[in-house]
């Protein structure tokens, strides 16, 4: 937990850097080009659509009826704007997190190694290809999820809950990889993923839930549904800028996770040239806040002195 608060509070140092400031405008310009066309040519005609479709389903009189008998007349006009919006969201998230993945993540993992983790070697375990096969794989599952839970989206306390969890898992397949591929190798990405899945699980969860702040902006009264084209474009931001903090905030707990583990492996694989006395106590010299636990220097052992020649 100290690891996840440490990653946490570094990540929130960091996103107040001018350059991650700037890594936040193009894919918010980039999503909110492909999104403001879509929502703006097609917002109408999508929702025209959806009232006379959703006319066909017995279900859907119920419903009207339903809200009708307690006075509220207005969802029949609420209802297919709600709906398109409820399909709208992951599409809009989901093109925002590839858009972090793809261009900010990159310059984030340079930043850090630039300012944190200079003595960490690249590696190089990882690959756009690599990448982008992760991101797409994990992208389509969650897309099936969504479909499949998308009904409880539209029930509280439900979606509240439901996303999040989506959000998270989608967020943590994603950047997880992302912040590794520079520095690790496949195998060291692998160990770290598989001892550290929980904690990685809940960074991606936390992340999510603030992945729903813009949801429930929209979903909080009928007026911002009807203002959606509009809103659009600030959520969409608040979408990249939390997307951004994500970066680093895995950035941060996956390259300190990977320091730790290198440093591990160096002390099981150094070799020993004889019999030596352990270190005694308070010898070592204690951790930094990225570096790995310093070495013993050459020559310092039980046969040297501690005075001066």
């Amino acid at each position: 937990m100290n690891d996840i608060l440490r990653a946490l509070g570094r990540a929130l140092v960091s996103l107040l850097h001018p350059r991650m400031l700037w890594l936040t405008a193009m894919p918010f310009i980039v999503s909110g080009l492909i999104w403001g066309a879509v929502i703006w040519f097609g917002w109408e005609p999508f929702t025209d659509f959806l009232r006379v479709w959703l006319e066909q389903w017995q279900f859907t009189q119920w419903i009207y009826r339903f809200f009708g008998f307690f006075g509220v007349d207005s969802v029949r006009m609420a209802l297919a704007p709600f709906i398109l919006v409820a399909l709208l969201i992951p599409l809009i998230v989901v093109t925002a997190l590839l858009l972090i993945a793809g261009w900010s993540m990159p310059a984030v993992l340079r930043h850090l190694s630039r300012r944190h983790f200079i003595h960490l070697e690249a590696r190089q375990g990882g690959s756009f290809w690599g990448s982008l096969a992760q991101s797409l794989g994990a992208t389509v599952v969650f897309l099936i999820a969504a479909l499949v839970t998308l009904p409880l989206w539209l029930v509280p306390p439900f979606f509240a809950i439901v996303p999040p969890l989506l959000w998270g898992w989608l967020t943590y397949r994603v950047m997880t990889y992302d912040a590794l591929a520079f520095h690790a190798t496949a195998e060291e990405r692998r160990r770290i993923i598989r001892e550290h899945r929980l904690p990685l699980l809940v960074i991606g969860v936390a992340t999510g839930l603030l992945g729903s702040l813009p949801t429930l902006l929209w979903v909080s009264s009928v007026i911002m549904i009807v203002l959606f084209p509009v809103i659009a474009l600030l959520a969409i931001w608040l979408y990249v800028v939390i997307f951004v903090f994500s970066a680093l905030w895995f950035a941060h707990y996956c390259l300190r996770a990977l320091s730790r583990l290198r440093a591990h492996d160096a002390t099981q694989h150094e070799p020993t040239l004889g019999v030596s006395e352990p270190p005694a106590a308070g010898t070592l010299s204690p951790e930094s806040e990225d570096l790995p636990p310093a070495l013993p220097a050459p020559g310092s052992g039980p046969g040297s002195s501690n005075g001066s020649p």
